[in-house]
C-alpha cells in the first residue's frame, strides 16, 4: 500500500468526501448515499472547525478516512460535541478507525476550550448498530452506550382519511422564525438538545434537502405557533433506491401545548400531503423511548447507538 497522506478537511473535498461515503454505504447499508452537494454541506457547517477539528488520511488523490468534530453554539453543565467519521471498507482493520478516534477525542478537547472551557466535555458518536467493528472501537476508546434510536418507515399507501385543519400551514419565508422558535421551545428538555441559531438552522435544516411544501407548522386558536413537523429528502437515496422517502427530520410541540394531539395532527397531516405529492414512504428516526410514531403506523426497520465518553 502507498504511504498514505493527512490532513484536515476543506471544503474542496465535497467530491471525494461523497465518493468515500458511498463506498462505506456500498458495505455499511445504512440507506445514506451522498452527493458532492451533501457533503458540502456538512463541510461549511458553521459548526465544525475543520481546521482545528478534523483530519483526512488520503491513498493518493482518494480520501480512504476521515474524522470531524462539531462543537455546540451553547451548552450549559456540560458540552455535548459529536465526532462523525468512517474508514473506506478496503482500508478497516489497519488501524486507520482507531487512529481517527484518537484525533478526534484530541480534536474534541481542542475545540471545548476555545469554546466551553469551563464545562465538562462529552464526546459522542451516533452510529447504525448493524455496523461491523463500532461497538469494539467505541469501547476500545473508552465510549459506552448511553442512547438508543431507532429508523421507523411508514408507506403512503391506504392511507386513513383526515381532516385538514385550518391551524396546519406550510413552511414559508414568513414564517421560517416561528419554525426555528417552535423548534428550540420544543427541544429544550429533550436529552443532548440546545438552541439552534439561525446559522444552524440555515445550514442543517433549510438545506438543499428541506422539503418547504411538507414542512407544517401548528397554531393554537390565538395563531400562537405550537408545533412543528420538518420533512427532507435526500436525491441521491431515490437515485439509488428507487424510492422517495420523505424523512420527518424535527417533529415537536412546546411543553405547554404537549397531550393536545398537536404532534399526531402533523404527523397524520404530513403523510396525507407526502402521498400526495408522489412519496413513496415516509420516515424517521426517534429514541426508541418515544412511541407516536407507533401509534401513528410507523415500523421499526434499523437501530442506532449513541456512544458517549467524558474527555479530559
Amino acid at each position: 500500500m502507498r504511504m498514505l497522506s493527512w490532513r484536515p478537511l476543506t471544503s474542496a473535498d465535497a467530491q471525494t468526501s461523497a465518493d468515500l461515503l458511498n463506498a462505506i454505504e456500498t458495505v455499511d447499508q445504512i440507506g445514506e448515499h451522498y452527493t458532492a452537494e451533501d457533503t458540502l454541506t456538512e463541510l461549511i457547517d458553521p459548526y465544525a472547525d475543520l481546521e482545528r477539528a478534523s483530519l483526512a488520511a488520503f491513498d493518493g488523490d482518494a480520501m480512504i478516512g476521515y474524522m470531524k468534530v462539531r462543537h455546540k453554539p451553547s451548552a450549559e453543565h456540560v458540552h455535548r460535541v459529536t465526532m462523525d467519521g468512517g474508514v473506506h471498507p478496503d482500508h478497516r482493520r489497519r488501524g486507520l478507525g482507531t487512529a481517527l478516534v484518537e484525533a478526534g477525542i484530541e480534536a474534541a478537547k481542542t475545540v471545548h476550550a476555545l469554546h466551553h472551557p469551563t464545562l465538562r466535555l462529552v464526546v459522542d458518536v451516533h452510529k447504525a448498530a448493524q455496523i461491523a467493528g463500532v461497538p469494539e472501537l467505541m469501547r476500545s476508546q473508552g465510549f459506552a452506550p448511553v442512547r438508543h434510536y431507532q429508523r421507523m418507515e411508514h408507506p403512503l399507501t391506504d392511507l386513513p382519511p383526515v381532516s385538514r385543519s385550518p391551524r396546519i400551514e406550510a413552511w414559508s419565508q414568513q414564517n421560517d422564525e416561528d419554525f426555528r422558535f417552535v423548534r428550540n421551545e420544543s427541544y429544550a428538555d429533550h436529552w443532548g438538545a440546545v438552541a439552534m441559531p439561525a446559522d444552524q438552522w440555515q445550514n442543517k435544516i433549510t438545506n438543499q434537502t428541506f422539503q418547504r411544501d411538507l414542512s407544517f407548522l401548528m397554531r393554537d386558536a390565538d395563531g400562537v405557533a405550537v408545533g412543528l413537523l420538518v420533512t427532507m429528502s435526500w436525491e441521491a437515496d431515490t437515485e439509488v433506491t428507487g424510492i422517495r422517502d420523505a424523512h420527518f427530520m424535527l417533529v415537536g410541540t412546546r411543553p405547554t401545548w404537549r397531550r393536545q394531539g398537536v404532534a399526531s395532527a402533523l404527523i397524520a397531516h404530513a403523510l396525507r400531503a407526502a402521498s400526495s405529492l408522489g412519496y413513496d414512504q415516509a420516515s424517521v428516526q426517534v429514541d426508541t423511548e418515544s412511541t407516536i410514531f407507533e401509534k401513528a403506523g410507523f415500523t421499526a426497520r434499523m437501530r442506532y447507538v449513541r456512544w458517549a465518553r467524558e474527555a479530559t
